[in-house]
This record gives C-alpha cells, structure tokens and sequence, in this order.
C-alpha cells in the first residue's frame, strides 16, 4: 500500500508539472488577450490625448533650444507706447492738480460731510425726544434728554460749519489763467507730435517775448508800439488754432489708416504726408514771429524803427500763412 501511494504521489506530481509547463508556455497568448480587453475598455479619446502627448515630447526633444532673450538695460530707449503711456499719465496728473480740479473735489467732500453731519443731528434730536418721553431710556424729562441734546448740540456746530465752508467753496472763482486746461500733444508715433512739440516751446517763448516788448524796463522807452505787439500776439494765436486744427486732422487720419484695409492705406499714407509738410511750414513761420520778437527785445537799445519792421513783417507773414492754410483745409 505504501508502494503504491508513492507510485501515485510521484504520477500527480508529474501530471502538475506538465500542466504548468503547459501554462507558461502559453503566457505570451494570456498577455495579448489582457491587452486586447484593456484596449476595449480604454476610450479613443484618452489614446488620442496620449499620442498628441508623445508627438509634442518628441517635437520638444527635435526642436532646438531657443536662447534665452536679451535682459532690456536701463539705459535703452522706451519704446513708442512706453512714451504714450508716460505722456498720458502726466496729463492725467496736471488734469488732477488743476485749481479747478482742486475746488470740486473740496467742494463734495465738504458736501458729503455736510450731509453726514446734518443726518447724525437729526437722529441725536430724535435721541432726546425718546429719552424726554422715557422711551429711549428710564428717565424721563430734562435728565433722559440730556445725552440727545448734548450730541444734537456738537453735531449741530458740525453742520453749520461745513454748510459755511461749503458756500464760501460756491463763492469762489478759480483764476482764468489757472483754470485753463493743458493742451494735449497728440500720441508718440503721430506724425504731428514733433511739430506740436516745437509749437508749444515757440508759444512760451513768445508769450515771455512779448510780455518785454508790451513793458519794458523802468525809464526805458518801448522798442515796438503796443498796437504792433497786440496785432502779434492776436495773429499767433490765430495761428496756433490753426496748425493745432491741422494737427487733429492728421491724426483723425491716421485713426482711419490703422482701421483700413491694408489695400486703401495708400491714399491716406499721401494724405498724412501732404497735412504734415503744411504742418512744419505753418510751425517755422510761427517760428519766424518769434525769432522776430527775440529781435525786436534785442533792439530795444538801438532804436525802433528796425525793430518795429522787423516784428510787423514776421506778423504779416505769420498772418497769411495761417490764411493760406485755413483755405487749404
């Protein structure tokens, strides 16, 4: 019996063994099985996302290495919209520093506070009603009013003081000169900026120019009569409005060409180009006058007869070339 369970255990153990023989060598068909049911339950969309995945790696590993960009230094010129935006926020600023400016915005905070004071008042009266009645507190009378009373009083002074202060502010009158507003240079990268540049210093230096011809030193005689001086600073400022009028249509126009098709900007690239040659002829006969009034200051010494023609004739020319170009436009 022994015999033959040894016999028996020795043939199951080689029947198991030939099984698992047979098992491994059939592992590479269980594994392409596995395979094919995984790929059943996978969706298309995640292995699209994995191919795009490996095509991107692949592309970066091709793809070579871009050297990194240039720190900007301190000392490289800011850029045309860098200027506009600098430009922009001192405008903003000079806007904000204006008298006018000024008085309207202590004119609503007086208001404001005003407003807040007179409410605290009313609601302090309404305080020391209830308490003379005992129904804002235990007391009657006098003794419960007290407390509504005593801060009808203070907020009371409070409002009376801002309503003064407030109307002394309606009262005022901001200078003229103080309440003009700057006049705005138009964008960086418009043709007219530079003109407008050189416009605005000819304006200031002639504006101090004719200040010493309409009055001179003390004991000194005037180098050019009033009536000339006048007749000059009227044709400059005729002359002004008018290039500055000038310079708005070339910038309208340039608005047009940033928003045409690149086909039609021809025309307008000739008409920004035409408005801008006036536009430098009508700023250096503005400068003329005023080369003629620097002049006429440094002839006051030497008599005023060529001072006086010198300023009369830059005026007439200043004069008809604002004409010219109010006709051209």
């Amino acid at each position: 019996m022994a015999a033959g369970s040894g016999k028996s255990g020795r043939r199951d153990f080689s029947q198991l063994n030939a099984k698992l023989e047979k098992h491994i060598e059939r592992l590479p068909d269980y594994a392409q099985k596995a395979q094919e049911k995984l790929q059943k339950y996978l969706p298309p969309q995640q292995e699209g996302n994995q191919s795009r995945d490996q095509s991107r790696d692949e592309e970066r590993e091709r793809a070579p290495e871009q050297p990194p960009k240039p720190a900007r230094s301190a000392n490289a010129p800011l850029l045309p919209r860098e200027v506009a935006a600098i430009a922009d926020m001192r405008d903003k600023w000079t806007r904000w520093n204006e008298p006018s400016a000024k008085l309207e915005r202590r004119k609503r905070r007086t208001s404001k506070a005003l407003t807040l004071w007179t409410i605290i008042t009313l609601l302090s009266v309404l305080w020391a009603v209830g308490g003379f009645y005992g129904i804002t507190g235990a007391q009657e009378g006098f003794v419960g009013a007290f407390g509504g009373l005593t801060n009808a009083v203070i907020f009371g002074v409070l409002a009376v003081r801002s309503g003064t202060k407030l109307r002394q502010l309606n009262r005022t009158e901001v200078p003229a000169v103080a309440s003009t507003k700057p006049r705005r240079l138009p964008s960086a990268n418009s043709a007219a900026r530079k003109p407008m540049e050189r416009l605005a210093e000819s304006e200031a230096t002639l504006a101090e120019l004719l200040d010493q011809l309409s009055s001179p030193a003390h004991g000194a005689p005037a180098s050019v009569p009033e009536l000339s001086v006048e007749d000059a600073r009227n044709t400059a400022a005729e002359a002004s409005a008018t290039l500055r009028a000038l310079a708005g249509r070339i910038q309208s126009i340039e608005r047009a060409r940033a928003s045409a098709p690149a086909s039609e900007r021809q025309p307008l690239d000739s008409a920004i180009r035409t408005l801008a040659e006036q536009l430098d002829d009508g700023v250096e006969g503005y400068g003329g006058l005023v080369a003629a009034a620097g002049r006429a200051v440094a002839a006051s010494s030497g008599g005023v007869q060529p001072a006086k023609e010198a300023l009369t004739d830059a005026t007439d020319r200043l004069a008809g070339l604002a004409l010219a170009l109010r006709e051209l436009s």
